[in-house]
């Protein structure tokens, strides 16, 4: 049984016509979705804060006024607040859950490492903090060498520079003086 490639019954300038209409048909729920949002937004602010009316009222009855909307307004921030800490408390147990899932499949995400430039004395400010200032300088640890001291381990040979010369010409001169530098 030999399967045939099935022609399409619809031709390509067709196709393309439906596209359009599909497309357009979703462009004009797209701007009925929002003016429905913009209706609904204005309709729930109607219903939660109504117009006032100011030109009526006493100087009292003006403070109450700010008194009962100050109340509200706190009652609308620490709902906002625990909305908030809700989300907070979601995103960061949905990033612990998902790492869990990398750690569960053995695949690691691993960050781009960049080669920073650090001086010791950044370092130790990450370290200790900014309250300390400490300069390290690296270069007083090291063992000082003096030239005296070298000079004074090297033994001369022969003290007349003629007869040194005899001694170190030709190949036993050469080795001498390697034998004498490894010491």
């Amino acid at each position: 049984m030999s399967f045939r490639k099935r022609k399409s019954k619809i031709s390509a300038s067709r196709k393309l016509m439906l596209k359009s209409l599909l497309v357009a048909k979703a462009k004009e729920e797209l701007e009925q979705e929002i003016l429905d949002k913009e209706e609904e937004k204005q309709r729930y602010l109607e219903e939660k804060a109504p117009p006032l009316v100011t030109s009526s009222m006493s100087f009292t009855e003006l403070q109450e006024l700010c008194r009962e909307l100050h109340a509200k307004i706190d009652i609308a921030d620490e709902e906002r607040y625990d909305i908030e800490a809700k989300v907070m408390l979601n995103t960061r147990e949905i990033k612990d859950l998902s790492i869990k899932v990398l750690d569960l499949r053995g695949k690691f995400k691993r960050p781009t490492l960049r080669r920073v430039r650090v001086s010791a004395d950044a370092i130790l400010r990450s370290l200790l903090g900014s309250k300390h200032k400490v300069s390290m300088d690296l270069r007083a640890n090291l063992k000082s060498v003096r030239k005296e001291d070298s000079e004074k381990k090297r033994p001369v040979e022969d003290s007349d520079w003629r007869k040194n010369v005899e001694a170190m010409s030709g190949m036993e001169g050469r080795k001498k003086m390697f034998d004498a530098a490894a010491q």
